[in-house]
């Protein structure tokens, strides 16, 4: 039904299939799973991130290496790479004074692989 004054349709039933309400409900992860999902995917809404991510996926690399891959200062490199740090996006090793970049795991470039199949659909 539609409400007069604003011709915006309206739903006047509480609940239609309280077995699929149920049944959803009880396969709905934990409040705080969804929201660190969500902070996934803000982590990974950043170009230059997804950049770097994309780099590491071909090769371990340096910062200094990927600063002059992708044209940008060492500081802020490595200000994004704190940020996929500290998502467990990526990981790192010393080797004496340099500091070497990788991907953390194999999820994160199934992530991509799965996005790029979406995009190219």
């Amino acid at each position: 039904m539609k409400r007069e004054d604003s011709k915006i349709p309206i739903c006047e039933v509480s609940v239609i299939h309280e077995d699929i309400i149920n049944k959803v409900k009880e396969a709905m992860p934990e409040e705080t799973k969804l929201y660190d999902l969500a902070e996934l995917f803000k982590v990974l809404g950043d170009t230059t991130r997804i950049k770097i991510l994309y780099a590491l996926f071909e090769s371990e690399m340096c910062v200094c290496d990927i600063a002059a891959l992708l044209g940008m200062s060492q500081s802020a490199v490595s200000h994004q790479l704190r940020i996929l740090r500290q998502n467990k996006l990526v990981k790192f090793r010393k080797e004496g004074k340099v500091v070497y970049y990788s991907l953390a795991d194999d999820h994160v470039k199934k992530i991509f692989e799965q996005g790029f199949d979406h995009i190219n659909e």
